[in-house]
């Protein structure tokens, strides 16, 4: 039973590392877009990249309730 319980730690970890993960990701992408076209990326990417970060931040919070990538993530802008 214990190696089952640290499996499933570990996964709940991994799901949350890769929650951090793409919500950087998209971050970057964000930048990377505004810094290009020096303006901000279009009003269609930045609703579906709304809806992908808060996607990934209810999976994030599912497993791993309680850390501070939600407080981090919504200072991104």
């Amino acid at each position: 039973m214990q190696q089952d319980e640290e499996l499933k730690e570990m996964l709940r970890d991994l799901v949350w590392l890769n929650a951090v993960i793409a919500t950087e990701l998209i971050q970057i992408t964000e930048n990377t877009s505004a810094i290009l076209r020096k303006a901000a990326p279009p009003e269609t990417c930045i609703a579906e990249h709304a809806a992908l970060r808060a996607k990934a931040l209810e999976i994030a919070d599912r497993w791993q309730p309680g850390t501070m990538l939600r407080q981090h993530v919504e200072k991104h802008r």
